[in-house]
């Protein structure tokens, strides 16, 4: 029997799984490229504007370090490649190495894949499977985004290049992820590594990017994900590049390959490390042992909201450059940040991407109560004296309060850097900071979402990521193509204030609130009333 037998069944399973998941994915990234394509050859339509966006932003570093390198902004591709940038190097290699992980260290974390592995499957074809599905789904992404890119009256070579550009970082972090999974013992731990060593190439790729010709802008070639980027779409591309993706690419399954069939099934090569024969006082109650469980993601993810803030709150006081005489830019921002000034504007809006992200973490906090449940390490919990609402809240604690710190440090440090570049830190500090904090409501709502889901039909938990993709697309996408207010309704995040700039309103907020409660009262209800497991 060949290493790789059974892989064709086991990606016709993949495919079944994750038919839900990974449509999403890409038909929402699709479309998210396409509508700020659009929306951008509406907004920069004459060659003026579009010089008078390029000498702005190659005067702001801060804007190069989100958003990469301008080559070329005198057409409306170079803008689309260049605008579009950060997708391209952060969640199309999210999709990828999610997918991975979960079709290869979850399963051996669960126990499926021994037991697919006792019938006539090779120790390979698992691995093989999983890169497969994550290829695929790179592929129908890239063919997606070139047709629609030449749908709008782009031109073919750069459309191809620009899908390739996106596809080729997922496709390296796939295999980033294989090799991930070869090393830890846990899903968690495996999407952990991969990520960090995602954001540890886009924060590399930014410090070069933003430091110049005459500073240290070799560092952005020491990234992959600046790699992805040179290739220039629209710009004279540079084909060349993709064969350093692709080298690195083939040595990262190939260790993989090697690695996999070097270890036990459910081992890694870095063993965890073991812990004491007693547990500590501080572990008798379940809040203690939620702590233990959240706190590493939690402190990732105020880390990263930090420096997330600080690149926001750095490029507010030079928006006016950037967007020059432009009208059109001037509305659009209207929609997203409200009708005060443009910064403010700039500042409402910004805070409602921190919002939608810190709704990410919200979920997934909530959400460790599911995986929990599934990994059967909730029951011995349960039963102890413990009871159902006890446990479910130390976690939902996380989901609630653990947001808050997370929207705080976004907001503090985006409210230092603006305050200290405008010489008023003590007075735009706090309006930033409240900026930030008036998220809290319409996350607490999705949140809500995936506990009543949890408590009444977990096996459709997943939906809650549906949620939170729709108040994205809603929130990004809605006041570009100017939907009908019924429909942006929908979203929580479109009944906040937006703050700085607009009036607090607390009725918005109290209702909100109350939605959240109530959608949280029904899933421990629900909770209480189900089987576990």
């Amino acid at each position: 029997m060949s290493t790789f037998t059974g892989t064709l069944a086991l990606v016709r399973l993949a495919l079944r799984r994750d038919r839900l998941r990974l449509s999403v994915w890409v038909l929402a990234l699709s479309g998210v490229v396409v509508a700020i394509a659009s929306s951008l050859a509406e907004l920069y339509g004459t060659q003026a504007s579009r010089q008078q966006l390029a000498a702005g932003i190659g005067k702001n570093p801060a804007v190069v370090a989100l958003y990469g390198p301008p080559f070329d902004l005198t057409s409306i591709g170079g803008l689309v490649a260049w605008r579009m940038g950060a997708v391209g190097a952060v969640i199309i290699p999210l999709m990828s190495l999610l997918t991975v992980v979960r079709h290869t260290r979850a399963e051996e974390e669960a126990g499926r894949l021994e037991l697919v592995g006792a019938a006539v499957v090779g120790r390979r074809a698992a691995l093989t499977a999983a890169l497969l599905v994550a290829f695929g789904a790179n592929l129908v992404l890239g063919l997606l985004l070139v047709a629609s890119l030449v749908g709008l009256g782009l031109p073919v070579v750069g459309s191809t290049a620009i899908a390739l550009s996106y596809c080729s970082a997922g496709l390296l972090f796939a295999g980033v992820a294989a090799l991930a999974a070869q090393l830890t013992e846990g899903a968690r731990a495996a999407n952990g590594v991969a990520a960090s060593v995602l954001g540890g190439f886009f924060l590399l790729r930014a410090a070069g990017d933003s430091a110049g010709a005459d500073g240290l802008s070799w560092l952005s070639w020491l990234s992959p994900i600046g790699w992805t980027q040179q290739l220039r779409p629209f710009a004279h591309e540079r084909w060349w590049v993709l064969g350093l993706v692709g080298a690195l690419l083939v040595a990262l399954v190939a260790a993989s390959y090697v690695l996999v069939g070097r270890r036990d099934i459910g081992a890694g090569l870095l063993p965890s490390r073991l812990g004491p024969a007693q547990g500590a006082a501080s572990l008798r109650s379940p809040l203690a042992l939620a702590w233990r469980l959240q706190r590493a993601s939690l402190a990732g993810w105020a880390t990263a909201f930090a420096i997330l803030g600080a690149v926001l709150g750095s490029i507010a006081q030079g928006i006016n450059d950037l967007i020059g005489s432009s009208t059109q830019v001037k509305d659009l921002l209207d929609r997203f940040g409200g009708t005060g000034s443009i910064v403010d504007s700039y500042l409402a809006t910004s805070m409602g991407i921190v919002g939608l992200l810190a709704a990410v973490y919200a979920v997934q906090a909530a959400l460790r109560l599911r995986s929990e449940e599934t990994s059967q390490r909730a029951e011995p919990v349960l039963a102890t004296r413990v009871g159902r609402i006890r446990w479910a809240a130390s976690h939902l604690i996380f989901a609630a309060v653990g947001t808050a710190v997370v929207l705080a440090a976004g907001g503090l440090a985006a409210g230092v850097v603006h305050g200290l570049r405008t010489g008023d830190l003590g007075g735009q500090l706090p309006r930033v900071f409240g900026g930030a904090l008036v998220q809290l409501p319409a996350i607490w709502v999705l949140a809500g979402i995936a506990v009543v889901l949890f408590g009444l039909a977990p096996r459709l938990v997943q939906v809650s990521w549906g949620a939170v993709v729709v108040c994205v697309l809603l929130g990004q996408v809605g006041p570009l193509l100017s939907l009908s207010h019924w429909l942006m309704d929908a979203s929580p995040f479109t009944h906040l204030p937006k703050l700085p700039g607009a009036s607090l309103d607390t009725t918005p907020l109290v209702w909100l609130v109350g939605i959240a409660v109530a959608f949280t009262a029904a899933g421990l209800t629900g909770l209480r009333r189900r089987d576990i497991g």
